[in-house]
């Protein structure tokens, strides 16, 4: 059988699958309510028949339960993913786990608790003493990684439902110039900035608030939200897994524990043949191949260039911080606290203007207005000190970006980049060792 008729019935295989996931789905959302007439389900309250507020309640112990549910069938899921990767090198039996997170941790827990939102959760207990995290989200955060720091990202190969959702919609991948998807990657960086800095000042949650892939898990949404993640899979179908490579904040910090992993997957079980079958096995590009550049060459070239960027690195943080720190201000106005504030010095500098709905709120509530200014004040500090610090990590990820970039490193054989590679385990069928190894078991 021809490796055409193979890739064809392969294409089909995954229609079927997809096209079974969204018959799912539909049964989850006819389950959910979802095709119920918003009058039926959100019923407006009849103020003139005593309608009276319902008592509210605390949520039963099994909710509670299901949670630490979550984070069992969690640890289960990255440990089964992590011996298909690494021991049973099964792309088929690792596709199959990808179908079922998608199933369970997005249509049917609706992408929550969510690793990449726990970020948030994560950072605002660092810096409001008053919130305290959820054991479950705390979970949620920092057992991914630390798998990662053992296995590589086995988490985003078949675990994470964002991931999942891509994974099944990549049909005809396509590569883009290095030097293209190293700058995009980059935009991944500045929204775990974004979202630290507005989860740190108690702007909001960012991610949680644009989450392209919500509106498919919760079956509701707005329209731009649901406009944004029919993007988001429509270019996955030739650019494989953008979110993932270009935007996820998560995909960072496991990219930084995924490159000191104890362990992590290769391509050939075996010694590698360099028969260069793999070369192209990659939808994410994340395979490095031998070197063959002269050495001494090389050597020298790359001496000089790190020498340079070294140097110019104290610029770049420089150059960030002062950068991000101007941008502070406007990013503040996204504050509520900051917004009102703006919101009432325009109606104390001209009273004709008409009165916002926030603003007579606030008026009522019999709290002075300098106070209000004086929270402001503080919030646009925190926004300041944050934008510095902000503007500094960029800074700094930008150039330690060019020198990952430009340094030629020496390589015998093909090997997945750590930091890239998600353990899809895509590269395993290309190797000859692999079915050469799987005829000796």
């Amino acid at each position: 059988m021809t490796k055409s008729i193979l890739k064809e019935r392969k294409i089909r295989i995954k229609i079927i699958i997809f096209l079974l996931i969204l018959v799912f789905c539909g049964i989850l959302s006819l389950q959910n309510g979802f095709s119920e007439a918003p009058e039926a389900r959100f019923p407006r309250p009849d103020f003139e028949s005593e309608y009276q507020t319902p008592e509210t309640k605390y949520p039963p112990a099994r909710a509670e339960i299901l949670e630490y549910l979550d984070v069992l069938i969690l640890i289960m899921a990255l440990a089964l993913s992590s011996y298909l990767a690494l021991k049973k090198r099964s792309r088929t039996w690792i596709f199959a786990l990808t179908l079922f997170s998608l199933a369970y941790f997005g249509f049917y827990r609706e992408g929550c608790i969510c690793a990449i939102g726990a970020i948030q959760n994560f950072t605002l207990a660092l810096f409001d003493s008053g919130y305290v995290i959820p054991l479950t989200a705390l979970a949620f955060f920092l057992i991914p990684m630390i798998f990662t720091l053992f296995f590589g990202r086995t988490f985003c190969s078949s675990v994470c439902p964002l991931g999942a959702i891509q994974e099944v919609v990549i049909f005809k991948p396509i590569k883009l110039p290095v030097w293209l998807a190293h700058t995009l990657s980059m935009l991944a960086y500045i929204y775990l900035g974004l979202a630290v800095l507005f989860a740190a000042t108690g702007t909001g949650f960012l991610i949680c608030q644009y989450d392209p892939f919500i509106s498919f898990f919760r079956m509701s949404g707005t329209i731009s939200l649901l406009l944004l993640g029919v993007s988001f899979l429509l270019l996955g179908i030739f650019i494989a897994r953008p979110y993932c490579r270009f935007l996820c904040p998560y995909g960072v910090l496991l990219s930084w524990m995924s490159r000191f992993s104890r362990s992590h997957t290769t391509i050939t079980p075996d010694e590698c043949v360099k028969c260069r079958l793999c070369e192209d096995s990659c939808p994410i590009d994340a395979i490095n191949k031998p070197d063959t550049a002269q050495p001494y060459k090389s050597r020298s070239s790359g001496v000089i260039r790190l020498a340079i960027l070294l140097i110019s690195l104290p610029l770049f943080i420089l150059i960030g911080g002062w950068s991000m720190s101007k941008l502070s201000i406007p990013l503040s106005k996204a504050n509520r606290t900051v917004s009102l504030a703006l919101e009432i010095e325009k109606e104390e500098a001209a009273p004709y203007i008409k009165k916002t709905d926030a603003t007579k709120a606030f008026r009522e509530t019999g709290i002075p207005i300098k106070n209000l200014y004086k929270e402001k004040e503080v919030i646009e500090k925190r926004f300041i000190r944050g934008g510095w610090i902000l503007g500094i990590f960029l800074g700094l990820a930008f150039c330690l970006k060019i020198i990952g970039f430009s340094i030629k490193r020496s390589r015998k054989d093909y090997e997945p980049d750590k930091g890239r590679c998600i353990s899809c385990g895509r590269c395993f069928e290309y190797c000859p060792e692999y079915y050469q190894n799987k005829n000796d078991r």
